[in-house]
């Protein structure tokens, strides 16, 4: 059965139902950017969770080992199975006074040679930072970064840390969705794995702090316009796709600016990607089937 059409429910008195169509039987390598992306965001989802919801989501995608940070008000958590090993940093929760404080304060800090990085976010990392070393001293395996919001700018940050001495994982891969911007631009050209950005039309977090000050977003841009569908966009067109969005939403009395940036948003969007892929490669096989021969690229 397709494991994209009927989900994994995790549900808890009093709280909303957690519904994950990720499924990880093997390394994560094997699947595709769209699936590593939903399988990612979905783990972005769960961190926002408490940890007894979390180990049973982590086990229900394929992930039986799970460890957690919480410093001070500064949380993540550390996925782990046979094959890969994941970081994921919890995003905002408006009513926490630690999350505001860190989104709101724009200075900078100098990180020796790699250049200056947002303070709040630096100082969210150095709470939990030596857990998550530790934990990373422990084994090999390949290690992947991923958050939402607040969490992705921690996530960001991990992976830059994550070359260290003391870590003996190989980081992978870094994801993000709804990311503000990190650090300037020597800290984010510092990075050598591969980021996708993932970014939700009108998202307001992913344009803080302002680029006047120096900030600047790093990574492969991955864009949802307006109808969560992904596509590659110049400045142009990418504005006038937030505009006819945001008069849209103003039409059903929504500011799609702070909507645009919930995680629901970002996994249903990428689960229609994904479903359309995977239709799309049954359409391709179906055809070379039929015509009895085999299709080259």
């Amino acid at each position: 059965m397709n494991t994209y059409e009927k989900p994994a429910v995790i549900e808890q008195p009093g709280e909303r139902p957690l519904a994950l169509y990720s499924r990880v039987d093997g390394p994560i390598s094997d699947l595709t950017l769209l699936q590593r992306g939903l399988l990612f965001a979905e783990i972005a989802m769960i961190a926002y969770n408490d940890e007894l919801e979390v180990r049973q989501a982590a086990e229900a995608i394929g992930f039986p080992f799970v460890s957690f940070m919480n410093n001070d008000g500064s949380q993540a958590f550390c996925l782990r199975n046979a094959f890969d090993c994941v970081l994921a940093c919890r995003g905002t929760e408006l009513s926490e006074w630690n999350d505001i404080r860190a989104d709101v304060n724009v200075r900078t800090v100098l990180i020796d040679t790699l250049g200056r990085v947002h303070s709040g976010f630096n100082r969210e990392v150095d709470d939990i930072w030596p857990f998550c070393e530790k934990e990373l001293h422990l084994h090999e395996l390949p290690i992947y970064f991923c958050g939402h919001s607040l969490g992705g700018a921690m996530a960001t940050i991990c992976a830059a840390r994550a070359r260290g001495p003391m870590v003996r994982c190989k980081p992978r891969e870094l994801f993000t969705y709804g990311s503000p911007r990190v650090g300037c631009k020597q800290y984010i050209r510092s990075f050598e794995l591969n980021y996708y950005r993932f970014v939700n039309n009108n998202d307001i977090v992913t344009r803080i702090p302002p680029a006047w000050m120096g900030y600047q977003h790093s990574g492969q841009e991955v864009y949802f316009n307006r109808n969560g569908d992904i596509r590659q966009y110049g400045y142009l067109l990418k504005r006038r796709d937030r505009w006819k969005a945001f008069l849209r939403g103003l039409l059903n009395r929504k500011i799609d600016h702070l909507s645009d940036h919930s995680i629901q948003a970002y996994c249903e969007h990428l689960l229609k990607a994904v479903r359309h892929e995977l239709e799309d490669g049954e359409q391709s096989k179906n055809a070379v089937i039929a015509s009895g021969g085999s299709r080259s690229s």
